[in-house]
């Protein structure tokens, strides 16, 4: 878990407005106002407000698979049943049929992960608050068991559509934040863990490109084909970029990296320098991205601020393409972090 990491609780609520597109939603622009000391209370404030939201336009109903006994055939008839029925001289016929329900998974993650909250010590009383009132409209609702959820499961279409954003919550509290003590309850732990802020970093980044320089910049998240001469490519690995601006002919390959430790210290002599894995998968992809070799493909490495004293900042050219290591300080307020972005964007496209 990140203890060391310097980050506002605000802004990873901005990284996930952006990250799952939510911006010109106005359920959430009064959390935008509120300042939050921990971040039990700010996905607390998330969820009642889009909770809130959703039972206002109905909670998500789904065909749910029911089994009852009935007067009249509805649906398949389950035949043991209904048999067994008649043998105890009951005049019904067991049916299998399906019904819509708003008891179904995407609900009952969102009331185990409410009710959770709701329990946490650290969490407002302003927010249980209004997390109790939310709750109210779950009654036909089931808990789940949270070790029993299928995350790859919840498939998203236009009914549902406006749930993406409240389950990616749910999955950093009920997952990224989850901790089981000796007796095996789940209680939440204090700190994100650092492989869910690192894919939320990757989207976040991304998106925001996406958002502020629609029809300026292209950008994508797209594989980087092997530029290799006999294109025998079976046994080759996939290039998956995280980032992929275009822009006046020129392209821009940015990999975001949310590490604890920025820096890697090796040798006898305790010598600081970049990870060199990382190093070798940019100029990987910026080297097979530059199909014409004319230097019109460029590569950075974008890593999270730590509190670290060596703050990576640097350009190099390597073989005839620029290769940059550079840091997003997200410890500032989200202007000045847009501003680190946009700066990006403007100085290697010269916007």
């Amino acid at each position: 878990m990140i203890k060391d990491k310097s980050i506002l609780i605000k802004n990873i609520y901005y990284m996930f407005t952006y990250a799952f597109q939510v911006l010109k939603q106005n359920s959430y622009e009064e959390i935008a106002k509120e300042d939050f000391d921990n971040i039990q209370n700010l996905f607390a404030a998330i969820l009642s407000k889009g909770i809130a939201g959703q039972i206002k336009q109905g909670l998500y109903r789904e065909y749910v698979p029911f089994t009852e006994d009935l007067s009249v055939l509805r649906g398949k008839l389950e035949f043991n049943s209904t048999i067994k029925n008649k043998l105890a001289h009951r005049q019904v016929l067991t049916c299998e049929h399906d019904d819509l329900s708003e008891n179904n998974l995407f609900n009952k993650i969102l009331k185990t992960t409410a009710y959770m909250l709701v329990k946490h010590a650290k969490v407002e009383e302003k927010y249980k608050s209004e997390l109790k009132k939310n709750l109210l409209f779950f009654s036909n609702v089931d808990f789940i068991n949270v070790s029993a959820i299928k995350w790859t499961s919840l498939n998203y279409q236009r009914n549902n559509h406006s749930y993406k954003m409240l389950m990616n919550v749910c999955y950093f509290v009920l997952e990224g934040l989850l901790y089981s003590d000796e007796k095996g309850n789940y209680k939440i732990a204090n700190y994100l863990d650092e492989q869910q802020m690192s894919h939320l970093y990757e989207k976040f980044v991304l998106e925001y490109y996406k958002y502020h320089y629609n029809g300026i910049i292209y950008a994508t998240s797209s594989q980087i084909k092997w530029n290799v001469d006999d294109g025998v490519i079976d046994f080759l690995p996939i290039m998956q970029s995280d980032i992929m601006l275009k822009s006046k002919g020129k392209t821009l390959i940015i990999d975001t990296k949310y590490y604890t430790h920025t820096m890697q210290t090796k040798g006898q002599y305790n010598s600081t320098t970049f990870h060199s894995h990382d190093l070798y998968q940019i100029f990987t992809y910026v080297k097979n991205a530059d199909l014409m070799n004319d230097g019109s493909v460029a590569g950075m490495l974008l890593y999270a601020k730590t509190d670290e004293q060596v703050t990576p900042d640097n350009d190099f050219m390597m073989r005839g393409n620029k290769i940059s290591v550079k840091t997003l300080d997200l410890n500032l307020c989200f202007p000045d972090i847009a501003k680190q972005l946009d700066d990006i964007a403007k100085s290697y496209f010269e916007l």
